[in-house]
């Protein structure tokens, strides 16, 4: 069903993490052919500005596990009391490995804890997974349900390409749901428009099409001078420029007609932080209250993908009071998900920036290992 209704289950807490590492938009002046007024163009309409990216070698697990630490510590949390840890992300470390369970052992959860991921949804599995969280929570399979969200797709787009990778930015959070013993009302709106997919896309690496010699030096330029490879993201802007306007506005409406809320009982709306121009006008046609959502978040963050709808309360509501909010994404899939949380009772432990380790295992460090590994030489 794409409309549901949930009771008993309660997000208790948040917190967003973003490496300190970051690129300004005014420094790939290069990229824009040194043309200053044309770069001035991009920044109004897109809202580009600044973007924090990983530095090599870390990637979006190791976000999460930041972000989980964090949360973890400051809201007090018992580590065996979380019984159930989903990971959602399409930047999973490895093909075929759970990121929830190498989680799990390196946070020393129990091992009683249920540990699964989920994939293939971009810029709106994060509220997926709280949908599928809430579910677990109120069907009693769960009692604390700690959901990460990792997004990396700085490491999957070419900096030669100005269509995609002068939008994207990083970032991990760490969201706990658990039962409530007093009702707590949510809601959610699901919907998947699947004969779209090939809009959003990534198109070698999967079984589908595995990387091979025949493709690894193959680049395809298009007719404006952007960089592919057949493993990169893949978007068709303006295609989904028309799909988030057109179909984040009717979610919204038809969550808010489903709760019977009004567009003043919601406290913030975040919207996933595709672009400026995308959220303003997302803004616009659903009507929202003035002061009651925003794209600033964008402009110092870049599109976090499924991160980014929860970078965008965390960042503008920290410090804040508020009750209800409604969260709305859209993405990879085609798909669509809006949810209205209460968020009286939540830890909002807003957005931090996370200094770079002093040792990341390098690609060499990694070969190197995983040789050792199969040769039985770390036995």
């Amino acid at each position: 069903m794409s409309l549901s209704h949930f009771k008993r289950a309660q997000v208790s807490g948040i917190v967003c993490v973003l490496p300190e590492r970051h690129v300004n938009i005014d420094d790939e002046i290069a990229f824009y052919h040194n043309d200053a007024n044309k770069l001035k163009r991009n920044k109004k309409i897109l809202g580009l500005g600044t973007r924090h990216i990983v530095p090599e070698g870390m990637t979006a697990s190791d976000l999460c596990e930041q972000a989980a630490r964090i949360l973890i510590d400051e809201m007090g949390l018992d580590k065996q009391e979380i019984d159930t840890l989903i990971m959602t992300s399409i930047n999973h470390d490895y093909l075929g490995n759970s990121d929830a369970c190498i989680i799990q052992g390196n946070l020393g959860l129990s091992e009683e804890c249920a540990c699964f991921d989920t994939c293939g949804l971009g810029c709106t599995d994060a509220v997926y997974a709280l949908w599928l969280a809430h579910s677990l929570v109120e069907s009693g399979a769960s009692k604390k349900c700690l959901v990460l969200e990792g997004s990396t797709s700085s490491l999957i787009t070419d900096v030669r390409n100005r269509y995609s990778n002068m939008l994207f930015g990083d970032a991990g959070a760490a969201i706990l749901v658990e039962e409530s013993k007093e009702e707590v009302a949510s809601y959610f709106h699901l919907q998947s428009m699947g004969k779209d997919w090939k809009k959003i896309v990534r198109p070698a690496g999967g079984a589908r099409l595995p990387i091979g010699k025949d493709i690894i030096d193959k680049e395809i330029i298009d007719t404006t001078g952007n960089v592919y490879h057949l493993w990169d993201l893949v978007m068709r802007g303006g295609d989904v420029f028309k799909f988030a306007v057109e179909s984040a506005p009717a979610s919204i409406n038809k969550l808010l007609i489903y709760a019977e809320k009004q567009r003043e009982d919601i406290d913030f709306f975040a919207i996933h932080q595709a672009n400026g121009q995308i959220v303003r006008t997302v803004i616009n046609h659903a009507n929202l209250p003035i002061g009651k959502a925003s794209s600033e978040t964008f402009t110092k963050y870049g599109n976090c993908g499924g991160t980014s709808v929860l970078v965008n309360f965390c960042d503008v509501m920290s410090g804040k009071t508020v009750k209800d909010i409604l969260l709305v994404a859209f993405g990879v899939g085609m798909s669509l998900s809006s949810c209205i949380l209460d968020f009286s009772k939540t830890y909002n432990g807003g957005c931090r920036l996370i200094k770079t380790p002093e040792h990341i295992a390098t690609r060499e460090d990694l070969i190197n290992m995983w040789t050792a590994y199969l040769k039985n030489e770390d036995n």
